[in-house]
């Protein structure tokens, strides 16, 4: 925990040196909120040095932090980024078109989507797409080049559902 601060600071010196585009990933980790019941005072030190860290900037390196609980989030956070963007989960449209693009290169034509679209419901865009690799991957190793409704619905309920509705880049 004491060196959470000292290690940002590197962070931001590299930024500053390295142009590139820097990813903060789980940022609720960093940036929760100073008011928040269970709030630490060395996690608040964090956000505080971090926020300032953010201010101070002036590289010409890109800074994303992403979560998947931006209400968790400190409200000063948010203002310290020029962009917010809420990703919401896929509605069932784009629950097919996810399928269909990632299965492009397979016969697809058979598939159930009564069957498919629900089994999908309540998972990212990135999970859908595993899903269908996976189902893809089942194709292959059963020496099949046709897409069965039933790999696609069972690589869907193998994959983890969060109860966020949205995931939030700043």
């Amino acid at each position: 925990m004491g060196e959470t601060a000292a290690k940002l600071r590197l962070v931001f010196d590299a930024l500053a040196e390295t142009r590139g585009v820097y990813l903060f990933d789980e940022v609720d980790a960093l940036g929760g909120d100073r008011a928040a019941q269970n709030d630490v005072g060395e996690i608040r030190r964090v956000l505080n040095s971090f926020l300032q860290f953010l201010e101070e900037d002036t590289s010409e390196s890109i800074i994303i932090a992403a979560t998947n609980h931006p209400r968790l989030l400190d409200n000063a956070l948010f203002r310290r980024f020029d962009t917010v963007m809420d990703f919401t989960l896929p509605d069932d449209l784009s629950v097919e078109s996810v399928i269909k693009n990632r299965l492009a290169s397979f016969q697809i034509g058979n598939l159930s989507w009564v069957r498919i679209v629900p089994a999908a419901r309540g998972l990212s865009h990135a999970e859908i797409a595993t899903a269908a690799e996976n189902a893809a991957k089942r194709t292959v190793l059963s020496g099949r080049n046709r897409v069965l409704t039933d790999d696609i619905v069972s690589a869907l309920e193998e994959r983890p559902r969060s109860s966020n509705h949205y995931q939030q880049a700043v």
